[in-house]
């Protein structure tokens, strides 16, 4: 079955290290058959959070917020991307999510770190677990860690070296743990809609 799916990363750094990671993932989920969008950050271009989507008249929205927001309407699931900034997250991808809100309700999400180091961006995943969370998206418990990025992915994405054994024998039980939340939300919601 073909889960709709939006692959969000979130640098805006001129030697982005972690589109190799987002290239990963988006290729390798629509190998397992899934619809998949990457959705940049920096590409969409949002400019820091002043009016929220849902705060602009309807119809009068900007057509970058129009687009996205009706992409995030009409997903499955989602994957993060993020790198670690000073034991947190990246601005550019918390700027992006928090033009809106309830897009993201009764969706699972799956997040994805990494790092130039050893530590793999794992501080940054565990705060966007909350954040998630508090945007209405179950959050489910298989994470990836990559790192170092530059030893475990090469410039088009594709796994080298021990880091790359390792994430190509972690992504499938990543990309099964997601798949399920995304079938088993999808039924709960064409069974029942959602409380509020």
């Amino acid at each position: 079955m073909s889960h709709r799916l939006l692959v969000f990363y979130g640098s805006y750094r001129s030697d982005r290290m972690g589109i190799r990671l987002a290239d990963y993932l988006v290729r390798e989920l629509a190998a397992r058959g899934d619809d998949v969008e990457l959705i940049d950050a920096k590409a969409v271009g949002l400019p820091m959070l002043d009016r929220m989507y849902k705060e602009y008249p309807k119809g009068e929205a900007p057509a970058a917020l129009e687009d996205l927001a009706q992409k995030i309407r009409d997903a499955d699931g989602f994957v993060f991307v993020t790198g670690e900034y000073n034991w947190s997250v990246q601005p550019g991808l918390k700027n992006l999510t928090d033009h809106f809100l309830e897009e993201w309700f009764w969706r699972p999400a799956a997040i994805a770190s990494y790092s130039a180091g050893r530590f793999s961006g794992v501080r940054s995943a565990t705060a966007w677990h909350g954040i998630l969370s508090e945007m209405g998206m179950v959050v489910i418990s298989s994470t990836l860690g990559v790192g170092p990025i530059s030893q475990t992915l090469d410039e088009t994405g594709a796994p080298i070296g021990e880091g790359g054994k390792a994430l190509a024998r972690a992504f499938p039980r990543f990309a099964d743990d997601l798949g399920w939340w995304v079938e088993a939300a999808k039924a709960q919601r064409a069974k029942r809609a959602p409380p509020y």
